[in-house]
């Protein structure tokens, strides 16, 4: 099943996955999509991957991905990259595996992978509409 099929991550005992979601002080900047550790992770767009990142600076067992599609950067955290800076992804092509998260935030999280856009100014963009897109488009190709 593509990772966007998938149900957004509910509130739990940690915070909401949803975009906008208070997380103190600040707001969640993306969606989160429930999924298990070891899900594959597919590209939500044709692009480059133009970083691969860690999250955490006190944890570098954390990854992401980045990729750059017209004048939007998509990121997708908690995954373990199977693609490298320059490669071009396809639209569904698999980028990733999920990784787990219960060793750094314990049980009382949802497992997860984390998107979030942001446009040409850095200013992030609400990714729900895209995953909308996405279920409709990927629905019918990626098995």
């Amino acid at each position: 099943m593509h990772i966007f099929a998938m149900n957004y991550r509910e509130c739990d005992p940690k915070g909401c996955g949803h975009y906008g979601a208070s997380r103190g002080t600040r707001k969640h900047n993306g969606v989160d999509m429930a999924c298990p550790p070891e899900t594959k992770v597919q590209s939500p767009v044709r692009g480059y991957v133009t970083k691969l990142g860690h999250p955490y600076a006190d944890d570098l067992s954390y990854r992401y991905v980045q990729i750059t599609a017209e004048k939007y950067r998509f990121r997708l955290f908690y995954l373990e990259p199977s693609v490298s800076v320059g490669d071009v992804v396809e639209l569904g092509g698999e980028i990733g595996t999920s990784q787990g998260l219960g060793e750094k935030h314990g049980a009382s999280i949802t497992e997860h992978v984390h998107l979030e856009i942001m446009d040409e100014h850095g200013g992030y963009v609400d990714p729900t509409p895209v995953i909308v897109a996405l279920r409709s488009t990927l629905g019918r190709t990626v098995v």
